[in-house]
């Protein structure tokens, strides 16, 4: 049993079948969605998820929040700890993320999870998806299918459909934008049909988060103008400025105006200073404006390559939290009419339902499509395409290739990703040597190279000399940019962490339930007022002053278990006896027979 996960940008969704449908499985919080947040106290413990994100505030700078965009880079996140700086791979903080998903869907199902279902951007290179996959292996999942999130979205959408469509899948996420043109087709047989992509376009760096850059970089212009400071060097200001315009945004789809009031947000020697402004909608979406054009040229671009005008889009699928905005959905009215706007299904959910789906093999047969030509450099610098762009997966290309020297005795094979004709511009996937080709002139020997791209959409590229047959076989493990070695050190990390995590959400639960005691008693005992006596009042009050005093000492949960199980005694005792008292001598029953 395989559950399906939506790691996404800014939040993250996990979801399994049940009985032949999908179902989003709620976290330990109760929520449908989690925080894509990743954070680190003073002493080095984990946060991940709500408790990540609520602290942010007041600990920017060892909070990481979308890491997804750093995904397959050579970024590394630098916390600083009582114990000295530690660096952290994105895969290792995505890895954090996806383990809390998984022990929450653990606790809710009830049993081990070892399988998934993960999902990527359309749009993802080699090198992300690669990361992705790694992210799945450190988090302690196997990943049965790395699946693009337009792709998982109308494998959700098309459940229970009846005959074709023509789908455009508009994904607009907190961190990427993807579009995907599908072709869906007839029921093969019951519950499965054929899912074909194709095209599909995006931007990696496009999304919500930008959007909330828009309005970030006016309040601080606009407090500038007013005050003169900058705000943009005080990472606690950052950060609150961060969450009130992603509120600000969120508000704005509903209502036409958001007032954005931060007070204290600053002080300078003449004293605090206080944020407020007002927002209109017209006002933000002139802001986002260019962003939201550049989605729709890259709409038009993938309608291009699919060959299709807008009136040959039967229905168009909205995807991800961005695209509740208005005047997203007013672009795509324009362009494709009102009535092909689905939005049957939670644009937060719908990715992880279709990846819940292909988990559990109920949605069809999938022919996915290649994002970026996959090429090899050749003599010049020239980018020579093997697999081109938008080529369905899985799939396997041979092309054959020759010597730039005399006697040439190995060659560097240099394998690229993108549209870029020349190999510099392009994005670098890795290189490897294939040595023993037998010595001849420049231009005699034949070296077939076979492309081969599996069904996660990862690369896997060959080399062979039809003289010497000498051949040389490699999955392109630089687009991790992790060594096994370092996967599985992370893979140990990770386990600790969870032990760790377990341990501070148990700490956690423990002093609310303290707290929460402690109001609800001396709550009791101002109602309660002369029902309690002096001597039963003083011991009560010993009693909450022993919790209070391990709360701040910061005592371990036995200890706080034990003086929360010594109040609640006491008090249980004292109000009982005190309602009982209130309430007077209880009346003798009528005997049988007596005037009632």
């Amino acid at each position: 049993k395989a559950i399906g996960i939506d790691l996404g940008t800014t939040f993250s969704c996990v979801a399994h079948v049940s009985g032949g449908h999908p179902e989003v499985i709620p976290n330990a919080e109760g929520e449908r969605t989690t925080p894509s947040a990743v954070a680190f106290t003073e002493k080095g413990e984990l946060l991940v998820g709500q408790l990540a994100r609520r602290q942010a505030l007041v600990n920017p700078n060892r909070t990481i929040l979308s890491i997804k965009r750093k995904m397959g880079t050579d970024y590394r996140v630098r916390i600083e700890l009582d114990e000295g700086v530690k660096e952290y791979a994105p895969e290792q903080i995505s890895a954090f993320i996806l383990q809390k998903l998984k022990r929450d869907a653990e606790g809710y199902l009830g049993r081990e999870v070892k399988q998934a279902v993960i999902t990527v951007p359309a749009y993802f290179n080699d090198l992300q998806r690669n990361a992705t996959k790694a992210a799945g292996e450190i988090a302690g999942l196997e990943v049965l299918k790395i699946l693009p999130e337009p792709t998982a979205a109308a494998l959700a959408y098309g459940l229970g459909k009846a005959g074709a469509e023509r789908v455009l899948v508009y994904d607009l996420g907190g961190g990427t934008f993807d579009v995907s043109i599908l072709e869906i087709g007839e029921e093969i047989e019951e519950g499965r049909r054929l899912y074909d992509v194709i095209a599909t376009d995006g931007d990696t760096q496009l999304g919500g988060d930008d959007f909330d850059r828009r309005i970030m970089d006016w309040l601080i212009e606009e407090f500038r103008k007013e005050t003169g400071i900058d705000l943009s060097s005080d990472p606690g200001a950052l950060e609150r400025l961060r969450e009130a315009a992603e509120q600000a945004k969120k508000e704005l789809s509903t209502r036409t105006e958001a007032r954005i009031s931060l007070p204290y947000i600053i002080a300078d020697a003449s004293g605090p200073k206080h944020l407020d402004q007002s927002l209109t909608r017209a006002q933000f979406e002139s802001m986002i404006d260019d962003l939201l054009g550049r989605t729709m040229e890259i709409v038009d671009r993938a309608l291009e390559a699919a060959g299709l005008s807008p009136r040959k889009i039967d229905q168009v699928v909205l995807v991800g939290g961005s695209t509740r905005i208005p005047k997203v959905q007013e672009l795509i009215a324009a362009k494709f009419g009102q009535a092909k706007i689905n939005k049957g299904i939670n644009p937060d959910e719908v990715v992880a339902l279709g990846a819940a789906m292909e988990a559990e093999n109920l949605g069809g047969v999938l022919l996915d499509v290649i994002p970026l030509t996959l090429s090899i450099e050749t003599a010049g610098g020239i980018a020579s395409p093997v697999i081109e762009r938008n080529t369905k997966y899985p799939v396997e290309r041979t092309k054959t290739y020759t010597t730039e020297e005399d006697y040439q005795t190995q060659v560097e094979i240099h394998v690229l990703q993108g549209e870029r004709k020349m190999a510099a511009d392009n994005l670098s996937l890795g290189k490897f040597v294939l040595s023993g080709i037998k010595p001849a002139p420049r231009g005699v020997p034949r070296i077939d190279v076979t492309f081969r791209v599996d069904e996660h959409g990862i690369l896997h590229v060959s080399a062979k000399d039809q003289g010497s047959k000498a051949e040389i076989s490699v999955t392109i493990k630089e687009s991790s940019r992790l060594s096994p070695e370092e996967i599985e050190r992370m893979k140990k990390e990770a386990e600790e962490h969870a032990e760790e995590d377990r341990r501070k959400a148990e700490e956690a639960e423990t002093r609310n339930q303290a707290t929460e005691l402690i109001y609800n008693v001396k709550k009791a005992l101002g109602e309660l007022g002369d029902e309690v006596s002096a001597e039963e009042r003083n011991e009560i009050e010993a009693a909450i002053r022993a919790l209070e005093e391990k709360l701040d000492a910061r005592a371990g949960v036995e200890d706080l278990r034990t003086a929360i199980g010594e109040l609640k005694r006491l008090s249980d005792e004292v109000t009982a006896a005190a309602y009982r008292k209130a309430a007077g001598p209880e009346e003798d029953a009528p005997a049988e027979g007596d005037d009632q």
